[in-house]
């Protein structure tokens, strides 16, 4: 199996896995909604208020959830690992 993945990549052949092609889609999306999406929206949280661009926020938000999914991945891999080195021990 590692031999068809070496052989393809000598070939040229670009292959792009499941979670790729979905980022790749999100992100498209993305870029759409924005594009589509240009008006000030007024903000009112708590005791702040403001204006921003639709885009912006749509940025904004994508930016703060990537950052949250990238941060749970790195704890489950070191809850993980960490799981991995108390089986060994044992």
């Amino acid at each position: 199996m590692a031999r068809d993945s070496i052989d393809d990549a000598a070939d040229g052949g670009l292959r792009l896995g499941g979670g790729a092609i979905a980022s790749l889609s999100g992100v498209g999306l993305l870029v759409i909604f924005m594009l589509q999406n240009t008006e000030d929206v007024t903000l009112d949280f708590l005791f702040w208020s403001f204006t921003w661009p639709l885009w912006l926020l749509s940025l904004a938000m994508a930016a703060v959830g990537a950052l949250v999914w990238f941060g749970l991945g790195v704890m489950r891999r070191r809850s993980r690992r960490k799981q991995r080195r108390e089986d060994r021990r044992n």
